[in-house]
Parts: structure tokens; C-alpha cells; sequence
């Protein structure tokens, strides 16, 4: 799979998308959440697609295991490269998630990567504790989230570098730790909690990293993003 930094499209609408990659010169990983694909619809990830670059459909399904099933399958008609569901909709979920994406895929693509969220990188522990009523640790929480996604058959997890070496350990090399909150030395941590540099990303064990605001909006975004590659493949 592409390994290449995934830039985070957090834009609201088509024209910011292509405004920002038209800065570009080469083919991208981006990914595209809930706040783009819902003002634009399955339509930003085809004409993205157009353009050449990779795509992680960020839409985090989480609902019965016969709906995700089918909104699985039609988004895997779009043919994006990794796609996602949340891990606390169990194992029956995910399972049904990995059937419809696999029914989907239309005859001679290659099956996006399935992963799934354990914890999101703006939650703490003590957040999880109180709100989410979860008495374990959130590393703990983190790992049993991991295990039932390798038990489910999917390809890995979103999760932050800070629980992505221990997930490699228990859950191997090739099960995917894609970890988003990914900042620059002395940049903003917005509202991410859980942070890291793309060295130290690199260094703990994450697959894939995802980075929003650090590159989209720099000043200069080619020049960012030249520098997230630099110190993500330096390692």
C-alpha cells in the first residue's frame, strides 16, 4: 500500500479541495471525512480519484451489522484505497463491514484496506473513563479494540502513535496502525490530544500517518508537506 503521508482534506467544499491540490505536481494519499464527503457527496471521491491521487474514506460507519454491510458495499464501488468503521461496533460489525466491501468491489479492483477506530487521538483517558463509563486504561481500551478488529479479519486500526508499537507486537507487522494527530515541532496541537512528530511516528510503530492542518494550512502547503516526507521516511 501507498506509505506516503495521507493529507487530510478537511475542507468544506469541492473548490477548496482543488484549489489546494492544484498546488501539487505529484500524485497524493488524501484523505476525505464527514465534512467533505457530506457537503459533496460520493462525487469529491471520484473526481479526486481522477486527478490520480490515493484516497482513505474516512467515515468512521458504526451502526447493525446488515447496515454497515450495505453502505459498505456501495462505497466500495468508489474505489478508494482504505477505507474505515468504528471498532465499538463489535465483531459481528466489522465482519459484516469486511463482507460488503468484499461483495462490492466491482471484478477486477483490488479490495480497499479495511481498518477500524479504537479510540480517537482527541480523547483521554479520563474522558474515556467518565463519558464513555470504560474502566479499563486507554491503552488497554486501545488494545482490546485492536484484537477483536484482527479477530473481525480487517487490515488494521486507526489509533495514535502512542499505542501503535504495543498494537504491532500483539497484532503483528502487516496489521495496519494508521495514526492520525500528527504535528510539526511547535505547531498547534489544535484539538488533538494524543500527538506526535512524523519521526517519532515513524519510530513507534505507525504504518500510516495522517496529517490535517500542519501542511493544509502552512504557508507554504508543497513546502510543509515536503518536510512531513522528509522526517516521516528519514527513519
Amino acid at each position: 500500500m501507498n506509505s506516503k503521508p495521507i493529507i487530510a482534506l478537511d475542507f468544506p467544499s469541492e473548490k477548496e479541495v482543488f484549489a489546494f491540490l492544484s498546488q501539487f505536481n505529484e500524485p497524493l494519499f488524501v484523505k476525505i471525512g464527514m465534512e467533505l464527503y457530506l457537503q459533496e457527496g460520493p462525487d469529491i471521491v471520484r473526481k479526486v480519484k481522477e486527478h490520480g491521487h490515493d484516497i482513505f474514506l474516512d467515515l468512521k460507519l458504526h451502526d447493525i451489522p446488515n447496515t454497515v454491510k450495505s453502505a459498505m458495499k456501495g462505497l466500495a464501488r468508489l474505489g478508494v484505497d482504505l477505507v474505515n468503521v468504528h471498532a465499538a461496533g463489535g465483531v459481528n460489525m466489522m465482519e459484516s463491514a469486511l463482507e460488503g466491501l468484499e461483495a462490492g468491489t466491482p471484478s477486477g479492483m483490488k479490495r480497499a484496506k479495511l481498518i477500524s477506530v479504537t479510540q480517537l487521538t482527541s480523547t483521554t483517558e479520563e474522558q474515556m473513563q467518565q463519558q464513555q463509563k470504560i474502566t479499563l486504561s486507554l491503552l488497554e481500551s486501545v488494545l482490546h479494540y485492536a484484537s477483536i478488529t484482527k479477530q473481525a479479519g480487517l487490515d488494521g486500526v486507526v489509533c495514535s502513535v502512542h499505542e501503535a508499537n504495543v498494537i504491532r507486537n500483539q497484532c503483528g507487522e502487516d496489521f495496519l496502525r494508521v495514526t492520525p494527530g500528527i504535528r510539526l515541532a511547535g505547531g498547534e496541537i489544535h484539538d488533538q490530544k494524543r500527538i506526535a512528530t512524523p519521526d517519532v511516528a515513524r519510530r513507534d510503530g505507525s504504518s500510516l500517518i495522517v496529517v490535517g492542518r500542519a501542511i493544509t494550512n502552512a504557508k507554504d502547503p508543497v513546502e510543509a508537506y515536503k518536510t512531513v516526507s522528509e522526517l516521516w521516511e528519514e527513519n
